[in-house]
């Protein structure tokens, strides 16, 4: 079943993906519905974060992974209505965002190849996932 995402840059080598930071964990939407997406791109837009591409992915792919990217893989199923505050992130994001200037800095990574991983199995699925788009 087919899930679309919000990545930045994508198909650059400085390509990412939304993330949420909730209590400590770092949490990637994995929304049911293109519209819900887009709908939370628009909303990132419009608080100057730079715009997210939605694409369409395997689920079964995504949830691995986040997984082993030490990532919560979070499903934002269709007509989902929030019972919490931090349920609310899941359809609008926060009011205050992230520096993302130095997002493409992360552990491990290489000015030739920003996302590369220092696992191998990891670095070879995350290679894998960018041949599907």
């Amino acid at each position: 079943m087919p899930v679309h995402v919000l990545l930045f840059d994508a198909g650059s080598d400085q390509e990412g993906i939304h993330s949420l930071e909730i209590q400590g964990r770092t949490v990637v939407l994995l929304f049911e519905e293109r519209d819900d997406a887009e709908r939370y791109a628009g909303l990132l837009e419009a608080q100057d974060f730079p715009v997210p591409t939605v694409e369409a992915l395997d689920r079964e792919d995504m949830e691995l992974f986040c997984s082993e990217a030490g990532y919560e893989a979070r499903l934002v199923p269709s007509g989902f209505l929030p019972q919490s505050p931090e349920e609310r992130l899941l359809i609008a994001p926060p009011e205050r965002n992230m520096d993302v200037s130095s997002w493409q800095e992360a552990e491990g990574a290489t000015a030739a190849d920003p996302l590369a991983c220092d696992d191998p199995e990891l670095e070879a699925f995350r290679r894998q996932l960018e041949g599907l788009l």
